[in-house]
């Protein structure tokens, strides 16, 4: 997913990252909706091009600590996991590999590179596996853009 981060020219983060399309879109995978919200973006980011800091979808300091979480334990040993995984399949030991990539999987079943990392090794596999798990999601694949101004309004 194309990730965009708003920095300004003082280097303060205005925006943490998030999906960041060209275009608006809706697709369908198996009979399910994967929407891309590229029109937004674009019309959020030239406001702020324009505006700067006044622009309304430049993020308070409060506002961004809120939508940027830290990590959970089950989070960072998933990602050491995921690490070391991708080590021993680098190594050559595909089968040690493999029970790595599967409790990255089991800590956090919402990190997607985990799953798209290990499917890489088995491409025959691969599309059938993510359209699989795509369908079952309960959740948006991408996540949500969250463009609401500033004052609240829109």
């Amino acid at each position: 997913m194309p990730t965009g981060v708003w920095i300004d020219e003082r280097g303060r983060v205005v925006r943490p990252g998030e999906p960041a399309w060209t275009e608006s879109r809706t697709d369908t995978y198996g009979g399910k909706a994967l929407v891309l919200e590229g029109a937004e973006y674009l019309a959020a980011i030239r406001d702020w091009v324009a505006n700067g800091d006044r622009s309304i979808f430049a993020l308070s300091d409060e506002e961004f600590a809120r939508r940027v979480k830290p990590r959970s334990p089950a989070e960072m040993e998933a990602d050491a996991s995921f690490k070391l995984a991708v080590w021993l399949q680098q190594a050559g030991d595909a089968e040690r590999a493999a029970k790595y990539f599967t409790r990255a999987q089991m800590l956090n079943p919402d990190d997607w590179n985990y799953f798209r990392q290990d499917w890489s090794f088995t491409p025959s596999e691969a599309g059938r596996k993510w359209l699989e798990k795509f369908r079952a999601l309960d959740t948006p694949y991408y996540p949500k853009l969250d463009l609401k101004p500033k004052d609240g309004k829109g």
